[in-house]
């Protein structure tokens, strides 16, 4: 393939933090491409595994000699300003870009659809891109976890568009050039970022109004306070908009849903017209909404609902998305990434679908003192969805602490008896908390940003041997 000359210009391409979500995405693309790519991280993953063996030089372990003769360097938002390799960078004047202008540069010579909201991007840029597929399009994709049916989560395809996970926690999703902009929710959260919710809001209103640019659309849930009120907001500004909900007044309207397993169902009314019944495999009516997201996307874009529904309805899910680790002595256990009160809220009401007469027994860690400070309260009233919970320490390395930002705090607010709720400072003990806590036909969840999801393989470890004993 031809590079583009935005892209040629990058030269050889050292990224930072290669292991992350994000970056070791855009490795993929740009090696993809024909760019030499390196990169380093600070501890090896399966991640790095997977890019070396497409091709990219991996190192563990910063070091400016990491650089050797790059040309430009990328870095993620976790990477410090004292990085030894950012300031080697920096002090070689070699070009430095962050993960937004690369996303920027990748995504410019496609018709992009970006997807962002406070909750709910990673699966519905996965949505997005399963019913292109279906739809006979080569889509390219850039998305925050691995896609369950193809262990990716970044790939450059043949085709003209490019679904981006567009992240607004610092601002980056202002950096591209949608074609289609997608808002899941707007809540308040990243507010060490931002300052206040107005500013939140008025940066959404921002990244919707780049469609105009590219003659395209916006897609918002009518369900979502801070979504109706985008909406009312981008109109104001000629965004042209296409809502979707259980809303009565929404472009694209669920009805008749019905929630369970395997997973909801619903009707489709897309402009007063019926279009048909779409059934998940994903749980729960925050996936209904990701699914309606979808289809408006598609739709907006002149596609067949026939074809988008054959690809949304095969949709497994992604990884640390409600995955499921394994089952030992009767009972299950699942992973997610939740770390919002509302996403734990919906990931635990989900879960009763799954668990039906038996308990459900969450692990959770918080994710920033930032975060757990402003909705300490709001964890603890989510976590009371769960009939036992433990609750670890917050998760905030190279953080100040914040006065009654913790875990004790927390574990505190949530409203079950006493002997229901634990706080567990050592990581070494929350295995076996959880496992004392769980009976046959019971689930167990670890939920966070963290690193928890690390407890499954333990805790499946642990009933194994419980289940021989």
């Amino acid at each position: 393939m031809t590079l583009n000359k935005e892209i040629s210009d990058l030269g050889k391409v050292h990224i930072l933090g290669l292991g992350g979500a994000g970056m070791s995405g855009i490795a993929r693309l740009l090696s993809a491409q024909g760019v030499e790519v390196s990169g380093t991280d600070a501890k090896e993953s399966r991640r790095l595994e997977a890019l070396r063996k497409i091709g990219v030089n991996v190192f563990v372990g910063h070091s400016p000699e990491n650089l050797k003769d790059c040309q430009t360097v990328i870095h993620s938002t976790a990477i410090k300003e004292n990085n030894p390799e950012l300031k080697a960078a920096r002090d070689k004047n070699l070009k430095v870009l962050r993960r937004a202008d690369a996303l920027g540069v990748l995504t410019r010579q496609f018709e992009t659809i970006a997807v962002s909201g406070t909750h709910g991007k990673t699966t519905t840029t996965s949505m997005v891109t399963v019913a292109l597929q279906a739809c006979g399009e080569d889509p390219s994709f850039a998305i925050g976890s691995e896609l369950s049916e193809t262990g990716s989560n970044a790939h450059l395809g043949e085709g003209k568009n490019f679904v981006v996970e567009a992240d607004e926690s610092d601002g980056s999703f202002l950096f591209l050039s949608p074609k289609v902009a997608v808002v899941t929710n707007v809540e308040p959260d990243h507010l060490d970022h931002w300052k206040t919710f107005d500013k939140i809001e008025a940066a959404f209103v921002e990244f919707c109004e780049l469609t105009k640019e590219r003659n395209g659309f916006a897609v918002i849930c009518a369900d979502d306070e801070g979504g109706r009120n985008l909406i009312s907001k981008a109109k104001e500004k000629g965004v042209k908009v296409i809502s979707y909900g259980t809303n009565s007044d929404s472009d694209l309207k669920i009805t008749n849903l019905k929630l369970g397993l395997p997973g909801p169902s619903f009707d489709v009314n897309f402009e007063g017209k019926n279009l048909g019944r779409i059934e998940l495999k994903v749980l729960g009516l925050h996936n209904a909404l990701n699914a309606a997201a979808a289809l408006c996307v598609g739709l907006g874009l002149g596609k067949d609902f026939k074809n988008l529904k054959n690809g949304i309805s095969k949709f497994t899910g992604t990884r640390r998305r409600f995955e499921f680790r394994g089952s030992a002595d009767g009972i299950r256990v699942y992973d997610d990434y939740a770390h919002h009160p509302t996403e734990i809220a919906a990931t635990l009401k989900a879960a009763r679908d799954v668990v039906e007469s038996g308990k459900i027994v969450v692990a959770f860690q918080a994710h920033h003192y930032y975060r757990t400070a402003l909705f300490n309260k709001e964890f603890g009233e989510a976590l009371g969805l769960a009939d036992q919970v433990v609750v670890l320490e917050v998760f905030a390395p190279g953080e100040e602490a914040i006065p009654g930002a913790s875990g004790q705090t927390m574990a505190s607010l949530v409203p079950l008896p006493q002997d229901q709720v634990v706080f567990e400072p050592s990581w070494s003990k929350v295995a076996q908390q959880l496992v004392n806590r769980a009976k046959p036909n019971d689930i167990i969840m670890t939920l966070g940003a963290g690193d928890i999801g690390l407890l499954a393989p333990e805790v499946l470890t642990l009933l194994e041997a419980r289940q021989k004993s």
